[in-house]
């Protein structure tokens, strides 16, 4: 049971940084139709830059976090303003494709700038680790749990509450009754863009102040699709449950069946999720089904 339970924590954890990322994609898609395929780079970017200014630099973490989230956002408006919205009007098709050109460019330029060897950040938590239970966790995951159900409860109350987040949801829902409405559809692109290169930054935080920060952290984009799909590519709510589910479900299936397997299940069940869901519900646990006549 303890062990049982030790995972169930530990996927927690890693679930609350998956939702957090998933809400990048379901912004995007919701404001758009378009799935991001450089969400994983803008992970791995907000990861390095916020490195670089606590190493380098020798900014203290909660400034050098939030000067991050603020170079993020930028970052965000500027891929939005001089990639995206040039493609308005031009096909889904052709905007998904400038999207995974952008995650090629994105990864290239980390290269350049910092290389491809692992780095690590300064000791920012304890390292005595918490025994609650019989569960021995270290701090680092527990602040990380924080700080990512932080961000997503700031997030819920953002798209429910203030006029911004109001007009995201009617542009998303009608975009031709929100335009007539006076609400600026750019303004709305360029804030899903902001939003979801800040979440990314986030996410990218927290995962190398757990495991390092790499090259490979690109990947994380790639592997919250099955949660985006499994709670819905436009359900807000969706994002949340589906990265909780999916991390909960990776961590069981790597305790209890990457012994039996020799390793490597729990990297590819969540794809194995990803194809059960497709094959069951393909619009998701709370995506919208959407039926054209023609």
């Amino acid at each position: 049971m303890i062990f049982f339970l030790q995972l169930l924590v530990t996927g927690l954890v890693v679930g609350s940084v998956y939702a957090l990322v998933a809400l990048g994609f379901v912004l995007i898609y919701k404001s758009s139709r378009v799935i991001n395929f450089a969400q994983g780079e803008l992970v791995l970017v907000g990861a390095f830059i916020c490195l670089s200014l606590s190493t380098t630099y020798k900014v203290p973490f909660l400034l050098a976090f939030l000067l991050t989230l603020v170079i993020a956002v930028l970052v965000g408006l500027l891929i939005e303003r001089f990639f995206l919205r040039p493609m308005i009007g031009e096909s889904v098709l052709s905007i998904i494709m400038l999207t995974i050109g952008l995650s090629s460019f994105l990864r290239g330029l980390v290269e350049v700038i910092w290389g491809t060897e692992t780095r690590v950040f300064p000791p920012i938590f304890p390292t005595k680790p918490l025994n609650i239970g019989g569960i021995v966790l270290s701090q680092v995951y527990v602040w990380s749990f924080v700080l990512a159900i932080l961000f997503l409860g700031i997030f819920t109350l953002f798209f429910k509450f203030t006029n911004e987040g109001i007009a995201m949801r009617a542009a998303a829902d009608d975009e031709d009754a929100a335009l007539s409405m006076g609400i600026s559809i750019k303004r709305i692109y360029g804030l899903a863009w902001a939003i979801a290169a800040l979440v990314a930054a986030v996410g990218g935080i927290v995962i190398g102040n757990i495991n390092g920060v790499n090259i490979s952290l690109s990947m994380m984009g790639l592997r919250v699709f099955p949660v985006v799909i499994l709670g819905g590519l436009d359900s807000i709510p969706g994002a949340i449950v589906g990265g909780l589910t999916i991390g909960i479900l990776e961590n069981l299936a790597g305790g209890y069946l990457d012994p039996f397997f020799g390793g490597g299940v729990k990297e590819i069940f969540p794809f194995i999720i990803l194809v059960i869901v497709l094959m069951i519900k393909p619009y998701g646990l709370f995506g919208l089904e959407r039926i054209e006549r023609v």
